[in-house]
């Protein structure tokens, strides 16, 4: 009797042990360490790709135009302020003459010295021309010797010497007169085109030098955006493509342009290249010189060829690859990558055809022998 109890209570254990057990070997298979990974697979399909080059630039001023005086001097006035339009022969300022009025009337006395000088050499050259011609004549009728008409004509070469130099030393005078003149006549600062005033560099009282810029104008139709762009992702980069400019003053505000130029130099350090994109019409108002901007190029379209997204993309064991879906297993492919556009798209070079599966997102980290459950998307991703 007491063995019956003992069977029954065994058998009872039994009965509830199993359905435990059968329950957590479906909770493990289902939820824990052993439950397969949710994965979201997308399909190898033939696209031509549109690829999208993106760069980040500053706004600057084709042409710039530094006004300054010829000569050391000291700031008399300037008429224009930072902001200012201007016009083209506008005074933006005046250089303080200085000394120049008393220089201008020391070499007029100079240049008066000179043409007495040229007076007195020209009658000397006559005086000797004469004499040389009379001691000649003498000379026919053997009336003196040779040695005195010998004399006479050093004399006459010395003056003719003589002339010449005092129309040199007069020509030196008259170029020393004629560059003070110059300058008095630059002592103007005169703009040379149709601009904006964006620096002011000296007030008035401020001594500079030569060739020192007092007043900077730049040419408010001439803006164009400096812009960097990655030399790995750069292919296909060409003048005249189209560009899209947001200004970060103008946030939301696209504007259109055009590549105008490649330069030649790109930078080493950072591994850019550089390039001038124009705008197809002005801003309005315009940027300040040296804000930022975010430039898009359309670059051409490419062939079709298979393409995935780029977060489908890993590098295992240093390979560049995808989880590719074959059979129900996962199997780690590697891939050669083309251009990238700026939705995330890749263009498959190889490794991989149209109408094969490859994971795109993953609930956990994958390898060979993960079981997988494919879902049609993964919460907290779009």
């Amino acid at each position: 009797m007491k063995c019956l109890r003992t069977r029954k209570r065994t058998l009872a254990l039994v009965a509830v042990l199993i359905p435990l057990f059968v329950l957590f070997v479906y909770v493990a298979l289902r939820s824990g360490p052993l439950a397969p990974v949710s994965v979201v697979l997308t399909t190898v399909e033939a696209h031509s790709l549109s690829p999208s080059l993106f760069g980040i630039g500053t706004v600057e001023a084709q042409y710039t135009y530094k006004i300054g005086p010829t000569f050391a001097g000291r700031v008399n006035r300037l008429n224009v302020n930072v902001g200012d339009q201007i016009k083209t022969g506008q005074e933006l300022g005046r250089m303080d003459p200085i000394d120049l009025d008393e220089r201008i009337h020391a070499q007029d006395a100079a240049l008066k010295r000179a043409k007495a000088q040229i007076d007195d050499a020209q009658a000397r050259l006559h005086y000797a021309k004469t004499q040389a011609r009379r001691y000649e004549q003498l000379l026919e009728v053997q009336s003196i010797s040779e040695e005195t008409v010998s004399t006479k004509r050093q004399e006459l070469q010395i003056a003719e010497a003589g002339q010449k130099a005092a129309h040199e030393e007069f020509a030196r005078v008259r170029a020393e007169r004629e560059a003070l003149v110059a300058q008095r006549r630059n002592l103007q600062l005169i703009a040379p085109v149709d601009g904006l005033v964006v620096a002011r560099n000296a007030d008035p009282g401020t001594t500079i030098v030569a060739g020192q810029a007092v007043v900077e104008l730049i040419d408010p139709k001439s803006l164009w955006v400096n812009v960097r762009f990655n030399q790995i992702h750069m292919r296909g980069l060409a003048a005249n493509l189209p560009a899209q400019i947001i200004l970060h003053s103008q946030v939301g505000k696209i504007r259109t342009g055009r590549v105008l130029r490649i330069e030649p130099l790109a930078d080493a350090v950072t591994e850019e290249t550089l390039a001038k994109v124009v705008f197809d019409r002005m801003p309005d108002p315009l940027p300040p010189i040296g804000e930022l901007a975010e430039v898009t190029i359309a670059l051409p379209a490419l062939q079709p060829g298979p393409i995935i997204p780029n977060a489908s993309v890993h590098r295992i064991g240093g390979k560049l690859g995808v989880w590719q879906v074959i059979n129900g297993n996962l199997h780690f492919t590697p891939v050669a990558l083309g251009t990238t556009n700026l939705d995330g798209q890749m263009q498959v070079l190889e490794g991989l055809k149209v109408g094969d599966q490859v994971v795109v997102y993953s609930a956990k980290a994958l390898n060979e022998h993960t079981r997988i459950r494919v879902v049609k998307h993964l919460l907290g991703v779009k």
